[in-house]
Formats: structure tokens, C-alpha cells, sequence
């Protein structure tokens, strides 16, 4: 018989997420914070999205908080997204004539 440890994210007596090391649970859980709380920042800028989005949009912004804390210092640029451009040669070269 195998012991197992397990560590659970609890949020208002649910489940989020089970981990193996406490240290992912904690980062998981304090990211988890960080959404809670830019969920009323975001609403607060009316931006015309509703709840749902908002808790989306602050999701993804705790989970990607190195990469967007880098971006506000002006230390990091975003990945290269396709431009306009790039996304005219691609078309064409998948073109059929």
C-alpha cells in the first residue's frame, strides 16, 4: 500500500486544484489571490465586459503575472504577435491558384 501526500486548493469549500509539493499549492493559491483580487480593479475601469469576462481577463493576467510585471517595468517585450503583415504572407503562400 502506497502513502500518498496530496495538497488541495480550497476556495469557498471548493476544489480548484490537487498538487504533490505544498509550494505549488501556495503559488497556485496566492495566484488565485491575485485574481480575486483584480476582478474589481477590472470592473472598476468599465471597460464594458461583464463579470464572467472580467474574472476571465484577471485570471489570466495573475497567471501570467511575471510576464506582465516585466511589461509595466518596460523590461520585456510581448512575444511577437503576427502583424497584419505577416498575416497577408501567410495567406498567400497557403493560397491555392
Amino acid at each position: 500500500m502506497a502513502v500518498i501526500t496530496q495538497f488541495v486548493v480550497l476556495r469557498e469549500g471548493v476544489e480548484k486544484m490537487t498538487f504533490i509539493s505544498k509550494k505549488e499549492a501556495d503559488a497556485y493559491d496566492k495566484m488565485l489571490d491575485i485574481s480575486d483580487n483584480l476582478v474589481p480593479f477590472l470592473i472598476k475601469a468599465d471597460l464594458g465586459l461583464d463579470e464572467n469576462k472580467c474574472e476571465q481577463l484577471a485570471f489570466y493576467l495573475a497567471n501570467n503575472k511575471d510576464e506582465l510585471s516585466n511589461l509595466l517595468k518596460g523590461i520585456v517585450q510581448v512575444k511577437n504577435a503576427p502583424t497584419a503583415k505577416t498575416k497577408k504572407t501567410a495567406a498567400k503562400s497557403t493560397s491555392v491558384e
